[in-house]
């Protein structure tokens, strides 16, 4: 078994690369369609640890946890476009809102319903998943950590959060040929569609291609000092009886920082590589948080894909309310959902699906829910732990 620091580093690297490379290999990457490449980096380590390989119960996984989370949060966020998100205009807003809430009050219900079966001490991993299904992995990695949501716990969501968004992604993609059919009953507004392709004709998501090397390095040096200087600050933040924790409070400090931050001339360095270099940074933190977990725990998986199902129900129910109050089109039903559920990679794709062109709505509406599913998150997990 491998116990020294230095060996446990380089294991967890090779492995994070590893995945990385084969994931963007024109021959491979299609091994990675249903299972994307975060679960294989959250997953190997976790056998290898459960194998006896490396050692599971290092003090050097929360190490790299404490030091490297809040840095890489930031400089995911960082990027943001605030001001395109605003020029969405009120109906893709409320519908987004609207299936953020729909989660929210599914994960709860879920957990009251559940809890029987599967303990009480699963509220963080409600939190934790509701991170994840409106703001992304990086959120879900955050709040586990806020929550202190124990890798027992954790590794059944990831099951989870890895395989319902894809379930529920591929029943929209199949609704699509019938979007006009719901749009006649529902009466929706089509002239919203044409004021969302007016609204986003500005906006561009291309991305920086080359990286300067001596901004890069300013850029993570801000991160970290953000990062450090976050957690000396939240530890003489009040917990609010053990409400929120000290790294409750450095996760919701750095992302309220990236968020101010981002709405000035610092996000708007060129060659700095700030999101890319946060997704290396981020993928390494899971995989120290995999090398800690055990497979052993992940039989009550099953009962929790149905918990799964169920917030998708209830969130889906609460969209398809709020679409028939403002006449919205399938569109904006389908994007709002999945810039929730699936994030970054797939809402873009599925509102290209639906209507050609407006493929910038679901990528901005997926931003929106990667800047608050930290909040989000962490709230849903205190309402569950309520209930306990």
């Amino acid at each position: 078994m491998i116990h020294n620091h230095l060996f446990l580093i380089l294991v967890l690297l090779a492995v994070e690369f590893a995945v990385l490379f084969l994931a963007g290999n024109p021959r491979t990457k299609h091994l990675f369609k249903f299972l994307p490449s975060m679960f294989w980096i959250y997953f190997l380590p976790m056998v290898l640890s459960t194998c006896g390989i490396i050692d599971a119960k290092s003090p050097l996984y929360q190490g790299i946890t404490k030091c490297l989370l809040p840095p890489a949060l930031f400089l995911l966020l960082l990027d943001i476009d605030i001001k395109a998100i605003s020029r969405l205009g009120p109906a893709a807003l409320v519908m987004f809102f609207a299936g953020s809430f729909g989660i929210v009050l599914g994960m709860v219900t879920g957990f009251v319903l559940f809890k029987p079966l599967i303990g009480p001490q699963f509220w963080g991993g409600f939190g934790a998943l509701a991170a994840s299904w409106t703001g992304g992995s990086a959120n879900m990695i955050g709040v586990k950590e806020a929550l202190n949501v124990p890798d027992t716990v954790f590794l059944p969501m990831v099951i989870v959060d890895t395989i319902m968004p894809y379930v529920w992604m591929g029943i929209l993609v199949t609704l699509a040929a019938r979007q006009n059919i719901f749009d006649k009953w529902n009466n929706s507004d089509r002239l919203i569609l044409d004021d969302l392709a007016r609204r986003t004709e500005q906006f561009s998501k291309k991305k920086t291609q080359t990286v300067d090397p001596g901004k890069a390095v300013m850029m993570i040096a801000l991160a970290l000092f953000i990062g450090r200087a976050s957690q000396l600050v939240s530890v003489h933040l009040p917990m609010g009886n053990n409400v929120l924790s000290p790294y409750a409070w450095t996760i919701m400090l750095v992302t309220a920082i990236a968020i101010v931050l981002s709405v000035t001339p610092i996000s708007r360095i060129p060659d700095t590589g700030a999101h890319q270099f946060g997704k290396w940074i981020l993928y390494f933190v899971l995989t120290s948080i995999g090398a800690r977990a055990s497979l052993t725990h992940a039989a009550q998986a099953g009962i929790l894909l149905v918990a799964g199902a169920l917030v998708i129900m209830i969130h889906v129910i609460i969209l398809l309310v709020t679409a028939r109050l403002i006449r919205a089109p399938l569109f904006l039903v389908a994007t709002a959902s999945l810039s929730n559920l699936a994030g970054l990679v797939s809402a873009p794709v599925v509102a290209e699906i639906y209507q050609p062109g407006l493929a910038s709505v679901g990528l901005l509406l997926a931003i929106l829910g990667h800047t608050l599913g930290a909040y989000i998150g962490i709230l849903t997990g205190q309402i569950c732990r309520f209930f306990t």
